[in-house]
């Protein structure tokens, strides 16, 4: 692929950096023997190993280690007209799987509602991740808080290969997220399913002088250490886009190690810093794909795959820039988007 056409003038630098601060050698990287070198170590039980399994040898990137995941779970954070009024048949739960199978993604991810109502015809034919929580817009004033919506039991009834859950890090909610998605978690280990944990950031104190402290590298980092502590399989986080949220707000701990010597200002840097946090990359990192800007989607996330896949991460997850465009387009991008995985001139950095 013209990576060049994609990547513009940052083409030369993101595809040539090394990462220094925290070598390549130091990292457990993403391969096809992911299962075998890494969870079978761990507590999982041996269902969950086969559910890993069929996530990791379905869709184009079959046998590679990385991961190409369609998340359709908006339609309650963001309110079903404004993610689906661009394209009104994925009100349909039967298009969102469609548009994942037809775009060789490993797994489809969206609602338990979803998912329960095409279950009997699609959950043989591409893994399942349930979303269990969202954070519902519809309370006036808004509340902006992550609740269960269905239980790992529900998801285990349905088919599914997984469940996924948000925490708000750094939220007022966050202690009780936290210890409702770990029983959460707990639960669907016993039930033989993996876990995918969305690390997500959310405290307007993290916005300081025009700078959205949510998307660094340290504080996201810390979100993903907490996410793999709590048995996540896989972890899903904003790609970092700064660093320095722990001095420029001035609370928690860190050192300065990691802002003179482990990290740089390069985006692959701050990505791999995301990366170590999950235990050096033993537990696979998945990058957001963003919201839909469109002409400029395509571009946008071959560069966050670019610097995923660099960093040492397993893939991205990706949806809005998919499914709010015509279905045709929307395979194209998640093509591309796996074309950056299965390039091997695209090397870790």
């Amino acid at each position: 692929m013209d990576l060049h056409s994609f990547l513009g003038d940052d083409a030369d630098e993101l595809l040539s950096y090394q990462c220094k601060g925290v070598p390549r050698e130091e990292l457990i990287l993403p391969g096809p023997d992911h299962i075998d070198q890494v969870m079978t170590a761990s507590d999982r039980p041996i269902q969950v190993l086969r559910s890993l399994g069929s996530v990791y040898n379905h869709g184009r990137l079959a046998g590679t280690g990385y991961l190409s995941i369609l998340p359709v779970d908006q339609g309650i954070e963001h309110s079903g007209a404004a993610s689906f009024a661009k394209n009104p048949a994925y009100f349909d739960p039967k298009n969102i799987v469609e548009l994942a199978i037809e775009g060789g993604c490993n797994a489809v991810a969206t609602t338990i509602g979803g998912l329960g109502i095409i279950g009997r015809r699609y959950a043989h034919r591409i893994p399942f991740i349930v979303k269990l929580n969202h954070n519902e817009l519809l309370t006036y004033p808004n509340q902006y808080d992550q609740i269960m919506f269905g239980s790992p039991r529900e998801a285990y009834d349905l088919g599914a290969a997984a469940v996924g859950a948000t925490i708000y890090f750094g939220s007022e909610q966050s202690t009780r997220q936290i210890q409702e998605v770990s029983e959460a978690f707990q639960e669907a280990h016993e039930l033989g399913m993996f876990t995918v944990l969305w690390c997500y950031l959310r405290n307007n104190a993290f916005k300081k002088d025009g700078v959205d402290y949510s998307l660094a590298a340290d504080l996201s980092g810390q979100a993903n250490h907490m996410g793999v502590t709590i048995e996540a399989d896989i972890i899903k986080q904003k790609q970092a886009e700064n660093n320095g949220g722990y001095t420029a707000l001035n609370f928690g701990r860190t050192d300065p190690l990691v802002y003179e010597q482990l990290t740089t200002d390069n985006p692959i840097d701050l990505t791999r810093w995301q990366v170590v946090n999950c235990y050096l990359g033993r537990i696979p990192m998945i990058n957001s794909g963003g919201e839909s800007k469109g002409d400029t989607d395509l571009a946008q996330a071959v560069r966050t795959a670019v610097i995923n896949k660099r960093a040492g991460g397993a893939g991205l997850i990706s949806g809005r820039k998919a499914f709010q465009r015509p279905t045709k387009e929307g395979i194209a991008l998640l093509n591309t988007i796996q074309d950056v995985y299965l390039d091997k001139s695209i090397t870790i950095a």
